[in-house]
């Protein structure tokens, strides 16, 4: 809905001269079984919905995501409130995509090539060098990393034959060089009946008294390197402290985290947020003001290298 963001900024001033699509619902209600979303139109909700859509296209917009009201487009034109030459904006942008993807010209494709374009070695090692590159380095005790010859390693949620290919893998603590530790970021299903909902992952973003002492018992029987899923920011100041070596990923398979412990790729991330110090720091936040927590244990596009 934002014209001076759509137009004046994004159009007008860097140039900008394809599509725009909108979030999801904006327009209408949306109804998943017996659930209804109200429409997220934040800021015009005494619109009603065909004034919505005037609103949108005036804005910049081209394309409405999750919606199915062409009535509403056909009803503004027949009006006069919406030209023909407005629509036909957004549809030389839509049309430039598709014959730039060959879509008129060559529109099938050879179905016997397809696992060849998606499944080549070329494609599986760009996406495993993605992987491995986007993680961000926190910490690194005496340049612990990357591991050295052929150590032994305990490994926790990760695979273990996968990590054999790197390392001898032992079974106790006691018998460890390093302990490896996967974790994912602290959540709760939400409780709710909207089955795309469910999906969320909600909650604090600690580990509990249980959970974190278990971690720490670890770290305090062998030197461990901490390797963290980071789809939200995680509060683990406790853990931070006690790990020998900390990595952030945003979702990485074993291989890409163990070339990157052993020294196969380099970390280049830098993190997308702040990670804050405790969960009363996230609670103060405001939520209008980006990486304003107190005091962030690692901050906004930290990341160390090798």
């Amino acid at each position: 809905y934002n014209k001076t963001i759509i137009t004046t900024l994004l159009r007008e001033k860097y140039g900008f001269d394809d599509v725009v699509c909108t979030d999801w619902g904006l327009i209408t209600d949306l109804h998943m079984g017996d659930v209804l979303w109200p429409a997220r139109a934040w800021g015009v909700e005494r619109l009603s919905e065909a004034e919505r859509v005037l609103k949108v296209l005036d804005a910049g917009v081209d394309q409405f995501g999750g919606e199915s009201c062409p009535n509403y487009v056909l009803e503004l034109v027949a009006s006069g409130q919406l030209s023909e030459a407005r629509i036909d904006q957004s549809v030389r942008r839509l049309l430039k995509q598709k014959f730039e993807l060959g879509l008129f010209d060559d529109p099938f494709v050879d179905e016997a090539r397809v696992p060849e374009v998606f499944g080549s070695a070329q494609s599986a090692a760009a996406g495993l060098a993605s992987q491995s590159r986007a993680m961000t380095l926190l910490k690194n005790s005496n340049n612990v990393l990357p591991l050295q010859g052929q150590p032994k390693i305990l490994v926790k949620n990760m695979d273990g034959e996968v990590a054999a290919n790197y390392a001898q893998v032992v079974d106790s603590p006691e018998a460890a060089d390093f302990a490896i530790l996967r974790l994912d970021t602290p959540w709760v299903p939400v409780d709710t009946k909207n089955q795309f909902a469910l999906g969320f992952h909600h909650g604090d973003l600690d580990f509990k008294e249980e959970a974190k002492a278990e971690i720490l018992a670890l770290c305090k029987k062998v030197p461990t390197i901490v390797v963290i899923y980071l789809d939200r920011p995680a509060v683990i100041p406790e853990i931070s402290a006690a790990a020998y070596a900390l990595l952030a990923d945003f979702g990485a398979s074993d291989t890409a985290v163990l070339n990157t412990l052993f020294g196969k790729a380099q970390p280049e991330g830098k993190l997308p947020f702040e990670l804050p110090s405790s969960m009363d720091a996230v609670r103060a936040q405001r939520t209008d003001v980006p990486r304003d927590s107190k005091d962030p244990l690692y901050p906004f596009g930290f990341g160390l290298r090798y």
